[in-house]
């Protein structure tokens, strides 16, 4: 038994020798390792055959699909699912799709040519088991152990569902039969479809008459069987598809096998060591392959098994024998094989014969045939019909031929290769079948391997063919039909080889000439041999001259004669096509003829046959020179040496010879080749190089010229750029001159225009200045006339002292009331200098906005500026001095009056003292009511003072920037103007402050000297900062002389 494990490779052959097993029947055990390292095996699951019965499906727990072609001994992987299968079907209407049910529930449709999915249909809640397709390939039940769902395979969608209770659980069903009621876990039909069997979970089977739907009968199986776990139909070859034997799968992995009409058990495979899980039945039963319980798969041949198997049926005609009983003896009766079983035959009637009663043990030896046929009931049989069924003649064939199926002798031939003769085959016979053609080749190898001859044969391939495309799919059978044919019909052919055999060809024409000596004569007045006219015949076994039918036909009568019935059926070939022959004249006519299809009634010729071979006289009788049929042995084929060996090997070392010399031809002349081609290749490359050399050359030059011309465009270019550059350098030193001198006439009339005006600006300075100087004086001499007057004031309030005190309450009144409107005299105050700084401010922006226009021409008479402003300065240091005068007049005029005042204080102070005691108390309270009121007034003015500081801060930021720009050009008269309206604006800060100290003489020594004190302090502040501003205005100005 051979073992292969086919591992990790995707395909390969099944066996290495084909040896069959006569007590185990096993063909090949296929196993599956993860790797060669690794002992681990891989699991077989599933199996399928597909309609042929050739090839089947294997899935393993991987999720691999491998396709066995039996009959070509090759495995294929087709599909990696990447999960196990749960059920396989092979057998759809296009045969290279097939469907896979997967453990995740769905079910998937695949092409094992493409490798491509087709379909992926879902539909189940449980695991599929089983997939049932109907005969026409259109339609598929799927099954699980709650639902059967019907498919169309051609559009894939879901026809019809069947849901069945808990407690029933199906595990195989049947195509179109979804009317019946599921109660048994496991149902199969026969092939006819007319009987059931079904089996579950006990030994019986149960079958079923479709038709009637009436239990036929119930089979026990023995008593160690306790549950079937799988059945299924054996077909046979000559049952009509009613299958009569059934294999039955037990619970303890053994697969019996019994008939259904006498429940006998013919054999039985799989052991409780080895026991079987699931089988698969080839559909023509010649093969099961059957899944281990150790995950392989095993192969078994059916007919190695038992010879029960595929046997013809019993013959419909038997011959009466005399017995004991006093029955009469020669009695002619028809008897019908089988019980209850009837035979259908043909339309025309069956003639009975009766047969010689004395038929010696020889003869029947000689006429009995393998398989339990008998040849001379076969001849019977084939002359009341005319040919064998095309059913069984491939079967017929075999037994007639006694073919010995060398397995081991075939295999050692074929594994020599190719012959060297038909290496080039389909050069002289092209055959549009890449399968055909190869077939022929390993045939006719095998032949020349075989026998030397063959290989120098020119008409072998003509002769093998019929039979290579008949048998195309069993290349064993095919080579021993036509090497039974060879050694039997084709006797004598080779003994005047090269030549045609002129000793057969000699017979056949003896034979013509005895029954048609017309044609014969007209054969030889046209120069026609019997070359011409039989051996076109003889070497293509009228493939060329009939159809596959009639040739079917012809060599049904062929194989089942004597060898000499090939050449009687070229004589009456010839015969029955007289008439046309009579006609023809020319020798390609009657090439023609014989080399192509004629209208010819087949039965006539095979009758001209029969009457040819009963009607020869016996010393022209081709069955005297011919030798009986002889088979090939078993084992070995026999030696074939009816051939001059010395021509054959003359030829063969001729032809080993010339292929010899072809071959050294042929590579001399690659090298000649070689050499040309490279010799050429060389040629090309210099001519290339030197053609690019003068391309390039050519180039160069080209290139040179180019470049000179361009050179000599770019000093055109050049020049007249040259040119238009001193023109246009002319035009624009005349522009920059005539523009220069426009802008210098500009320029001195708006020096000329600024001057005017700067004069005017200072005059008018003037006039306000000593309009101011002169608004000063008179203020201050009001103001001495007020410090007069408040003298004279106080004096009265001495002398009114008395008075003043018995009104202290109303004067009490009179100051608080005083002070409010201090208060808001001071708010006011504070109000109506927010507005001037606010519109001072507004003033100075828009003044600041129409400067900025001004300070590029200012820039241009900053020094005649800085000069006036030197004279301007000198005036104002002349009005400061005169100021400073006045200032000490005031001061010395009110020491004075305070002095007067501290004179009369002391006077008057204990009088008052005496006084004010008494009203030192009310004064608290009062003071406390003012402290609060103070202490509110002090809170706002302190916030509008933090206000107004951040105003003027902002402002003077503001004024400062702007300043900045100003005193780039201090000699513009805005500058100037600034500068006198600061001064005046200090005189009248100044004439102010004289007057709100002359104002305030009669409210107290203390707050005098506190204002006289600021007074002094901001004038203090105005001088610096007007000393600062000339030094900025003198310093850019001396600048901007200097670069000028």
């Amino acid at each position: 038994m051979q073992v292969t494990d086919i591992g990790s490779r995707e395909d390969g052959k099944i066996w290495h020798r084909k040896s069959v097993s006569s007590k185990y029947g096993v063909l090949a055990t296929v196993t599956r390792n993860a790797s060669a390292r690794q002992t681990k095996t891989v699991r077989f699951l599933q199996v399928a055959f597909d309609t042929t019965g050739e090839s089947f499906l294997a899935g393993d727990h991987h999720g691999n699909i491998y396709v066995f072609d039996i009959s070509r001994n090759r495995f294929k992987l087709v599909q990696k699912t990447g999960q196990a299968c749960t059920a396989l079907a092979f057998n759809l209407r296009r045969t290279t799709e097939f469907l896979v049910a997967l453990a995740d529930y769905s079910m998937k449709c695949f092409d094992k040519d493409t490798r491509q999915p087709v379909s992926w249909m879902r539909g189940h809640e449980g695991a599929i088991s089983s997939l049932s397709v109907h005969s026409s390939g259109s339609y598929a039940i799927s099954t699980s152990s709650d639902t059967a769902q019907l498919w169309n395979l051609d559009t894939f969608q879901r026809k019809r569902k069947l849901n069945v209770r808990q407690s029933v659980g199906i595990q195989k069903d049947i195509c179109c039969y979804l009317q019946l009621v599921l109660y048994v876990i496991i149902l199969f039909h026969c092939r006819d479809g007319k009987t059931l069997a079904a089996a579950g979970r006990s030994n019986l089977v149960h079958l079923w008459c479709l038709d009637s739907r009436q239990l036929l009968r119930v089979i026990q199986m023995p008593p160690k069987v306790k549950t079937v776990r799988f059945v299924d139909f054996l077909p046979d070859s000559f049952d009509g598809g009613s299958n009569q034997i059934l294999g039955v799968l037990s619970q303890d992995g053994v697969l019996h096998f019994i008939s259904i009409q006498s429940c006998k058990q013919f054999f039985e495979i799989g052991s409780h060591e080895d026991a079987i899980t699931l089988a698969a039945i080839c559909p023509k039963g010649h093969h099961i392959v059957a899944v281990m319980d150790s995950g392989a798969l095993r192969i078994y041949d059916v007919r190695s098994l038992t010879p029960e198997i595929s046997k013809p049926p019993q013959p419909l005609l038997k011959q009466v024998t005399k017995g004991k009983s006093s029955e009469g003896s020669c009695l002619k009766m028809k008897v019908y094989a089988g019980a209850g079983q009837h035979v259908k035959t043909s339309g025309r009637r069956i003639q009975s014969k009766v047969l010689p009663s004395a038929v010696s043990t020889l003869d029947d030896k000689e006429n009995d045939l393998p398989n339990g046929l008998n040849k001379k009931r076969l001849q019977a049989l084939l002359r009341a019909f005319g040919e064998y069924p095309a059913k069984y003649r491939m079967f017929i064939w075999r037994s007639l031929l006694h073919l010995p199926e060398n397995h081991a002798a075939f295999s050692s031939l074929t594994d020599k290769g190719l012959h060297s003769a038909y290496v080039c085959l389909q050069e002289h016979y092209p055959i549009k079948s890449h399968k055909l053609q190869r077939g022929l080749q390993r045939v006719l190898s095998a032949l020349a391997h075989w026998a030397a001859v063959f290989g120098e044969t020119d008409y072998l391939p003509l002769l093998a063919f019929p039979f290579v495309k008949l048998f195309q799919n069993n290349p064993l059978i095919c080579f021993e039909v036509v090497a039974t044919v060879i050694v039997n019909w084709c006797q004598h052919w080779f003994e005047y080889f090269p030549n045609p055999p002129l000793n057969v060809l000699s017979l056949a024409e003896n034979v013509l000439a005895h029954h048609d000596k017309e044609l014969l004569q007209h054969f030889v007045a046209c120069g026609v041999t019997s070359q011409l006219y039989a051996w076109p015949l003889l070497e293509t076994l009228f493939s060329e001259v009939l159809m596959t039918e009639e040739w079917l036909k012809l060599f049904d009568n062929v194989f089942s004669n004597h060898p000499s019935f090939l050449l009687m059926a070229v004589v009456a070939y010839v015969t029955c096509c007289r008439a046309p022959l009579l006609l023809c004249t020319d020798k390609k006519d009657f090439e023609y003829f014989f080399h192509h299809q004629n209208s010819l009634d087949i039965s006539a010729m095979l009758k001209e046959t029969y009457r040819l071979l009963d009607s020869t006289p016996a010393d022209i009788q081709p069955s005297s020179v011919l030798s009986d049929f002889e088979p090939l042995t078993q084992g070995q084929y026999p030696i074939f040496n009816k051939y001059p060996t010395f021509i054959v090997e003359y030829q063969s070392q001729e032809r080993e010879r010339i292929r010899q010399q072809e071959v050294e031809y042929l590579r001399e002349r690659q090298e000649v080749q070689e050499l040309h081609a490279e010799a050429v290749r060389q040629q090309a490359e210099f001519e290339a190089w030197y053609k690019q050399q003068e391309l390039l050359l050519q180039g160069e030059e080209q290139r040179r010229r180019i470049l000179q011309e361009e050179e000599s465009k770019l000093a055109q270019q050049r020049a007249r750029l040259a040119a238009m550059k001193r023109e246009l350098k002319v035009k624009e030193l005349s522009l920059v001159d005539s523009s220069r001198r426009r802008f210098l006439k500009h320029q001195q009339d708006q020096r000329r225009i600024q001057l005017k005006r700067l004069d005017d600006e200072i005059q008018r300075k003037m006039v306000l200045r000593d309009q101011e100087t002169a608004a000063t004086v008179q203020d201050i001499e009001v103001r001495q006339m007020e410090l007069d007057a408040q003298r004279q004031l106080f004096e009265q309030q001495l002398a009114k002292e008395q008075e003043r005190v018995s009104q202290t309450v109303r004067a009490e009144v009179d100051t608080r009331r005083y002070r409010a409107e201090i208060i808001d005299s001071t708010f006011q105050n504070l109000i109506q200098t927010d507005a001037d700084i606010s519109q001072k401010n507004k003033k100075m922006l828009e003044e600041s906005l129409a400067e900025v226009g001004q300070m590029e021409v200012d820039a241009d008479w900053q020094a005649e500026v800085n000069k006036r402003l030197e004279k301007a300065e000198e005036r104002q240091e002349k009005q400061r001095e005169r100021l400073v005068n006045f200032s000490k007049q005031t001061h010395a005029k009110e020491e004075k009056v305070v002095q007067l005042m501290l004179e009369v204080e002391g006077k008057q102070w204990d009088d008052v003292v005496a006084k004010q005691a008494k009203l030192e108390e009310e004064r608290r309270v009062a003071t406390t009511v003012n402290a609060q009121q103070r202490s509110l007034i002090s809170q706002e003015t302190e916030e509008t003072e933090k206000h107004h500081g951040k105003l003027r801060k902002s402002l003077e930021d503001s004024l400062n920037q702007q300043m900045e720009k100003r005193l780039r050009s201090p000699c513009s008269s805005r500058g100037l103007l600034h500068k006198t309206q600061s001064e005046t604006t200090n005189i009248s800060l100044i004439s102010q402050s004289v007057r709100r100290t002359d104002f305030s003489l009669d409210r107290g020594r203390g707050e005098l000297d506190s204002k006289e004190r600021e007074l002094m302090q901001e004038i203090r502040e105005l001088r610096t900062k007007l000393a600062a501003r000339a030094t900025d205005f003198i310093s850019p100005s001396t600048s901007s002389v200097h670069s000028h």
